[in-house]
């Protein structure tokens, strides 16, 4: 729960994917079994810290909708309003603050690719975790960060306050 005037954002690369299937179009491939197992204990490490979304903004790649579905497995309190948007597919950091200053929950997830989830990631906070994967952001590795605005609309780079990092056990 976010107080009053405060937005908390909660940017999660996808966990780890598939390479098995040279078929499969990059957008087409799953998560394998070591990224359903991260996204997992994403979904419960963020319940434990009661860091639960009101909303998701979610890339509609195939990864990335696993990773979310895999972390709401977890006991969440909240059921929150989920859109998946190809705008999130491979998308660098304007495109992504752009989508983030449209939202409208107190606590959003957003679920996305690297290069971009990492850039994004590293330009929101005005000091970033010390933790040595902070700037590799890795598969399913999540920040969690809040703004004293009353308004997505009103995100500026530079401006969070950096609250937690994350990085399941078995990363990449």
């Amino acid at each position: 729960m976010t107080p009053a005037g405060h937005r908390r954002l909660i940017l999660t690369r996808h966990a780890k994917s598939a390479w098995d299937d040279p078929r499969l179009e990059d957008f087409d491939r799953p998560l394998n079994r070591r990224g359903l197992r991260a996204a997992l204990e994403l979904g419960e490490w963020l319940h434990s810290r009661g860091y639960e979304p009101d909303q998701v903004l979610c890339s509609s790649a195939q990864r990335t909708r696993e990773t979310w579905a895999t972390v709401a497995a977890a006991p969440l309190e909240v059921t929150p309003e989920v859109t998946f948007t190809d705008r999130l597919y491979h998308a660098g950091p304007d495109l992504m603050l752009d989508v983030l200053r449209r939202a409208t929950g107190d606590c959003v997830m957003m679920i996305g690719h690297n290069p971009g989830i990492a850039a994004l990631a590293g330009m929101l906070p005005a000091r970033a975790p010390m933790d040595p994967d902070f700037h590799r952001y890795p598969t399913a590795a999540t920040l969690v960060v809040d703004f004293d605005i009353p308004s997505w609309s009103q995100a500026m780079p530079g401006q969070g306050s950096a609250l937690d990092f994350f990085v399941p056990s078995g990363r990449d």
